[in-house]
């Protein structure tokens, strides 16, 4: 007659089982294809040396995924002991921009453009600051003037959903305004999270305040919608599309900019863009649609 197993053996089975599989030796190419993908630091090459890794040597799959599944948990576990340390001024990150560009509309010439846009997440936190400039001059007198200031505050309440507050400051008196301020409030939601594609959408209300350059102004409740898509077209080259709409009652604005980035060398990229920005209403004698095509510098960090 069979004796019943121990309370002992069952529930040391299952720790000897695991201590097998983690002193499993794997064979000498397997392992150093895996130790070169993990010292390089990139998940999405751990990810693939580790799946053709398991289909080369099946019998040491569990084993594989093992050691990548530790590496995993001591990344994440490192990042955000870092995160939880950093101070305000610490795990900023982003890029600086400078170029050239070419209008079509209220103006038409060429000029040069600057921006800086940074960005810092935290665990719970995402903190969005942007500003630019686009100035030029012909024979001495200046043919454009443009401004703008944004930060926008995120709340993450989920891997996905976060709530969202925006501020932003525009100036450009060609195309009819001195200042321009919007607030906003409203709700996020990151619809793609992928390794090399990525899409955000947010909405909400807004306020508008516009001081004219003929001396009126406008105050007005809107509705706000944004767009920013990301596309990693290869490890040198991506796209992106970002696109808000301020629709009111008076004058409505849509703005879209699709952009090109090749890297260069080390932290130097080039990047192409093409920007529209649409007033619904314009001042009288100004053109309600504005295109601006630029080729930048830039510089991350």
């Amino acid at each position: 007659m069979r004796k019943p197993l121990s309370l002992l053996a069952v529930c040391a089975a299952p720790m000897l089982m695991a201590n097998a599989e983690a002193t499993t030796e794997l064979p000498p190419p397997i392992r150093a294809m895996l130790d070169a993908a993990i010292a390089a630091g990139n998940p999405s090459e751990v990810a693939i040396v580790e799946k053709y890794a398991r289909g080369a040597s099946p019998e040491n799959a569990v084993a594989i995924k093992a050691i990548a599944d530790t590496w995993r948990r001591d990344r994440e576990a490192a990042r955000t002991a870092q995160i939880r340390a950093a101070g305000p001024f610490e795990l900023w990150s982003g890029n600086a921009q400078i170029g050239g560009y070419m209008t079509t509309g209220n103006t038409e010439n060429v000029g040069v453009t600057a921006a800086l846009n940074l960005t810092r997440e935290s665990l719970r936190w995402r903190h969005k600051l942007i500003a630019s400039a686009d100035y030029q001059e012909s024979l001495g007198l200046v043919s454009r003037e443009r401004y703008l200031f944004a930060y926008e505050p995120n709340f993450k309440f989920s891997p996905r959903g976060y709530v969202y507050g925006a501020a932003q400051y525009e100036s450009d008196r060609f195309l009819g305004y001195d200042d321009r301020f919007s607030t906003s409030v409203g709700a996020g939601y990151s619809a793609i999270k992928a390794p090399r594609t990525t899409l955000n959408l947010e909405v909400g209300p807004a306020f508008r305040y516009t001081s004219f350059t003929d001396s009126t102004y406008e105050r007005s409740l809107a509705a706000r919608g944004s767009l920013d898509f990301g596309w990693k077209l290869s490890d040198a080259v991506s796209l992106t599309q970002n696109a808000s709409a301020y629709v009111q009652h008076y004058n409505s604005t849509v703005t879209g900019t699709t952009a090109l980035n090749a890297k260069l060398i080390g932290p130097l990229a080039a990047k192409l863009s093409y920007s529209v920005q649409y007033e619904s209403m314009p001042p009288i004698g100004r053109v309600g649609t504005d295109t601006t095509s630029r080729a930048s510098l830039v510089y991350s960090f």
